[in-house]
Parts: C-alpha cells; sequence; structure tokens
C-alpha cells in the first residue's frame, strides 16, 4: 500500500487567466505535483534492537549455564557482539551476556572432560 502526499499551495491573490485578463474559474482544482517515488523506509528501531539483543543475550546465557548450553552459549555470544557493533544503551547486559556465553561453553568443556558426554549427572 502506497500513501502519496500532494502538497498544494495556497493562493491569497485573485485568481487571473493570464490569456484573456478576466478572473479565472473558481470550480477549476488546481494542477497537482507529479507523484514521487517513496524512498526506502528509515531505520528508527535500530537502538531498540540493538537494547532488545543485550538482554535477550543476558537471558540466555543465564539459562544456558543450567541447560542446553551447546546450542544458547554461542547463541548468546553472537547476540551479545551484535548488539555492542549497534551501539546499545545498555552495554552492561551485552558484556554480561557475552561473558554468560563464554561461560556456558567453559561449562559445557568440563562436562565433556569430567563425564564423557554433555549431559549433566547430579546423581550417584
Amino acid at each position: 500500500m502506497t500513501l502519496t502526499l500532494i502538497d498544494r499551495t495556497r493562493r491569497t491573490g485573485p485568481d487571473i487567466d493570464h490569456a484573456t485578463g478576466q478572473g479565472a474559474d473558481q470550480d477549476v482544482a488546481p494542477e497537482a505535483p507529479p507523484a514521487q517515488a517513496p524512498g526506502p523506509a528509515p531505520r528508527r528501531a535500530t537502538g531498540r534492537e540493538a537494547d532488545g539483543l543485550a538482554v535477550a543475550s543476558f537471558v540466555l546465557g543465564l539459562v544456558g549455564l543450567l541447560a542446553f548450553n551447546l546450542l544458547l552459549g554461542p547463541t548468546a555470544i553472537v547476540m551479545a557482539l551484535l548488539s555492542l557493533a549497534r551501539r546499545t544503551r545498555r552495554p552492561g547486559r551485552a558484556y554480561l551476556g557475552l561473558a554468560l556465553g563464554v561461560a556456558d561453553l567453559v561449562v559445557l568443556a568440563v562436562l565433556v572432560t569430567v563425564n564423557g558426554t554433555v549431559a549433566w549427572n547430579l546423581g550417584a
């Protein structure tokens, strides 16, 4: 759906037909300027997206310490780096998400080394 805005200028003086020298007909609508193709839409939500990525990175890194650290750790790292690259207003959360993502991978490496598996083994 395309919305076209037409700018119609107001005329303050009397309308005069230059060919006859008399007043022009008031029922004639002024000529509209040609429609312009809309340009690309401006990206206004970049700051909000970066803040959302920082918070999501933090949450995924935190959850990844308990479960799915193989999947959530790298995801948290990527989201944290993206939010820092987009200049988030919450760099603390982005750095925490980055640190938690790295901690997820460290926990995964310890589990694989100790148990020889990627699963938790809390029971005897």
